[in-house]
C-alpha cells in the first residue's frame, strides 16, 4: 500500500469515490458548507492507488477556529467499498495526521464516529466547546490536538476561510 499526493489526475476518481460511498446528497451536510468553494489543502490530499485505479481518498480543508486562528477539517475519507476492513482508511488517516502535525497545524475536526476515530487520537471532549455552523449531532463532532492546548479555552462556532488559499499551518 503506497500513499501518494493527490494530483489533478485524481480530482474526476475522486468524485466518483464520494459519490458511491457517501451518496450525492453529501454536498448537502454541514461540513460542504464549510469547504464549498474552498481547495482542499494542497500538501494534505493523499490517495492510495491499486493496479485497478483509486482505492482510496484522503482530504484535509482548513477552517477558521473562533479565535481567529486556521485549523483543518479533516475530510471526507473514502475507501473502495471492495476494499473496506483492510487498513487503507487508517493507513491513511495516520498518514495525514502525522503529515499535518509536522506542518505545524493546531488542531484537527471531523464529523465521525468516536469508537472509529477515537484509536487515532480524536475525542468528542476536545472538540466540546466548538460547534459547527449547521445541523450535525454533536456527539459525532470529534478534534484531535496535534500542539498539546491548541484547543485550551477556545469556545464558539467553527467558520469557512475566505479568500486565498491556506498553504500552510495556522493561515
Amino acid at each position: 500500500m503506497q500513499i501518494i499526493a493527490q494530483t489533478d489526475h485524481h480530482v474526476a476518481a475522486i468524485e466518483r469515490l464520494l459519490d458511491l460511498t457517501f451518496g450525492p446528497d453529501r454536498h448537502e451536510k454541514t461540513v460542504y458548507r464549510l469547504r464549498e468553494g474552498i481547495a482542499p489543502v494542497p500538501p494534505l490530499s493523499f490517495v492510495i492507488e491499486n493496479g485497478s485505479g483509486l482505492a482510496a481518498t484522503l482530504r484535509f480543508w482548513p477552517v477558521m477556529l473562533p479565535d481567529g486562528r486556521v485549523a483543518l477539517l479533516l475530510g471526507p475519507i473514502a475507501v473502495r467499498p471492495d476494499l473496506a476492513g483492510k487498513g487503507y482508511g487508517r493507513a491513511l488517516m495516520r498518514h495525514g495526521i502525522e503529515a499535518a502535525r509536522a506542518q505545524g497545524w493546531p488542531a484537527i475536526l471531523l464529523v465521525g464516529d468516536e469508537p472509529y476515530y477515537g484509536r487515532l487520537g480524536f475525542t468528542r471532549a476536545a472538540a466540546a466547546r466548538l460547534e459547527l455552523p449547521g445541523p450535525v449531532d454533536a456527539a459525532r463532532f470529534l478534534a484531535l490536538e496535534l500542539v498539546p492546548g491548541a484547543l485550551d479555552g477556545v469556545a464558539g462556532t467553527v467558520g469557512r476561510v475566505e479568500g486565498a488559499a491556506v498553504l500552510q499551518a495556522g493561515g
